[in-house]
Order: C-alpha cells, then structure tokens, then sequence
C-alpha cells in the first residue's frame, strides 16, 4: 500500500512538468524594422521571444503577411535560441504589393505553431 501512495505524488509531478514544458509558451513579435531597398523591394529585422527548450521546442520561424493573412515571405530559423531571448534575425528582397499600406508579421514555433503576439507595421513608401 505505501509503495501505490508514494508513486501516485512522483507521478503527477512527472505529468505537471510534462505539461508545462509542452506549453511553455507561444513564439511573440516583439520588434519589426523594415525598410525598402533600391528596386523595390524590402528588407526587415524581426526580433522574436519565445521560451525556447531545445530542439523539441524552439522558435523556428516567422513570416510576413498581407491584410488577408496571405504569406508574403517567411524567414525559417534553424537552431533553438535557449540563450539569445529576445533573438533578431533579418530577411531582404521581401516584395510587397504596392496597394499594401500594412504588413503583419507573426512567429511560429514547432510545438504550438501560431499564435503568440503579431505586429502590424506600416509600409514605408
């Protein structure tokens, strides 16, 4: 009987660290710079927060969207960022239709995928 009451505590909190661990958090927006290049097109600098773990959790990447949720251009991360919170990383030769006054830019990470905190930036013209 003390063996049934001494495993039930270790596995629950085997489950609670489990989960917690599995939505640590969403992958947030926390800073654009964008500028437009010679021809035309534009560049950006996109900094990301996310509580990454390791490999099995990590943000790996964003991407630029229209004003009707169509990618324009997405930018993929190819490491975890455990040690570099927030991390920036950039993407040039993004084309933008000039009837786009704004873009929106979100995050994604390999375990909840989207949903963590978008921003919207007007388009420098």
């Amino acid at each position: 009987m003390m063996k049934h009451l001494c495993s039930i505590p270790l596995a629950l909190i085997a489950g609670v660290i489990l989960a917690t661990s599995a939505y640590a958090s969403e992958a947030d927006v926390v800073d654009v710079k964008i500028s437009q290049s010679s021809g035309g097109s534009y560049s950006f600098d996109v900094a990301v927060k996310h509580a990454d773990t390791g490999w099995e959790h990590y943000s790996d990447a964003w991407e630029v969207l229209d004003n009707k949720g169509n990618v324009l251009a997405r930018r993929v991360l190819v490491h975890p960022h455990v040690n570099e919170q927030p991390f920036t990383r950039s993407l040039a030769g993004v084309k933008i239709p000039a009837e786009l006054t704004t873009i929106t830019i979100r995050a994604h990470d390999s375990v909840h995928k989207y949903g963590g905190k978008e921003m919207t930036v007007k388009v420098p013209r």
